[in-house]
């Protein structure tokens, strides 16, 4: 019977493992802004001292500053910032952006647009209103790209809008379409036709906006267009008090969101739950009630029970006494976190205050 030797030779070596602080440092050293990008959730995650995470956040500023592209990083950044509640950091580090970029007209517009756009995100409207007018004036004498001055001027109303400048709004609006209709850009003609129609229901311009809304839905071209086109057609049909049609609206955008993304479907989920809080102020119990079932229908999982206790609540609040148990019985079935903290919301008792 032979013998078996050891030999150390023939083991496996142990494999060296890489901490996500080594590759951090690893990416920093090599200015691999793409790296830090994929690195960056899980390594602040792993910082729990704010000041480590403060000097953390201003060496990965220094290298993203110097990066060809380095908007994915910078939007990661900005985020940190704002849950620092310190936003003039984030703007500061897109300005030195811009001005790292001045030498090349196309990056430097690029820089103009996200920086305008932080300001949109930390509600800085009027700071993004000016940033938005100095990109506009550069495309329209330096790049002379007609669908980029088209963008811009459309990315202008909608925040003219957001001061309440409507009628500014649909003034660049309007150029907007007309340059999107010029080129042939059919998509964007008909997102800004959206964005017209709700500039005119801002108005009260009911039948302009509800024209307008028509035109977009004849052909709308794609699943994100249709579904802007029913919220507002939602809200032109909220504000004629046709609340039933509104819901129908609102149903048909819903559906369509399903198959698109979790953002479009999380947007509309929310617009729907906004404006059923609406109705629960105004006490218009008897159009909600009857509408939550054919919202149930389009669920398979305890989201159909959700809408289903919100047509109870409506009755419950109505009077009907049998509704609160009906409704307990439905609230139980309800496991997801988030639509519970509706249900409990709603269904705290009113306080009224008399004179």
């Amino acid at each position: 019977m032979g013998a078996y030797l050891f030999n150390p030779s023939l083991q496996p070596k142990p494999v060296r493992i890489v901490t996500i602080k080594e590759d951090w440092e690893k990416a920093l050293m090599e200015r691999n802004c793409d790296r830090l990008f994929e690195l960056f959730d899980d390594y602040f995650d792993s910082i729990d001292d704010e000041e480590e995470l403060r000097n953390e956040l201003e060496r990965v500023c220094e290298v993203a500053v110097q990066c060809d592209d380095p908007y994915d990083l910078l939007h990661e950044i900005a985020h940190v910032y704002a849950h620092l509640d310190e936003p003039e950091k984030a703007l500061e580090l897109y300005r030195r952006v811009v001005e790292a970029k001045k030498g090349d007209p196309e990056e430097y517009a690029t820089a103009l647009y996200y920086l305008a756009d932080a300001y949109e995100t930390f509600g800085m409207t009027e700071k993004a209103i000016e940033t938005y007018e100095k990109l506009l004036k550069h495309e329209e004498e330096t790049l002379k790209n007609e669908r980029e001055i088209a963008l811009t001027l459309a990315n202008l109303a909608v925040n003219y809008d957001e001061l309440g400048e409507i009628e500014k709004a649909i003034e660049l609006m309007e150029r907007a379409r007309d340059i999107f209709e010029r080129i042939r850009d059919e998509d964007n003609r008909l997102v800004s036709l959206i964005d017209l129609a709700h500039f005119h229901y801002e108005l009260g311009n009911h039948d302009k906006a509800e024209a307008l809304v028509r035109e977009v839905l004849r052909n709308p071209r794609g699943d994100e267009i249709e579904i802007n086109a029913k919220l507002v057609d939602a809200e032109i049909r909220a504000g004629r008090k046709d609340y039933d049609g509104a819901f129908r609206s609102l149903r048909d955008a819903l559906m369509k969101a399903v198959g698109v993304s979790d953002d479009v479907f999380g947007l509309v989920f929310d617009t729907l739950i906004d404006f059923i809080e609406g109705l629960l102020s105004e006490g218009a119990y008897d159009v909600i009630s009857k509408n939550m079932d054919s919202l149930a229908e389009l669920f398979e999982d305890d989201t159909a029970h959700f809408f289903r206790a919100i047509s109870e609540l409506a009755r419950w609040r109505a009077g009907d006494e049998g509704a609160k148990k009906r409704f307990d019985e439905l609230y139980a079935k309800v496991k997801n976190e988030e639509l519970l903290s509706i249900l409990d919301e709603w269904k705290r008792p009113r306080l009224s205050l008399s004179l």
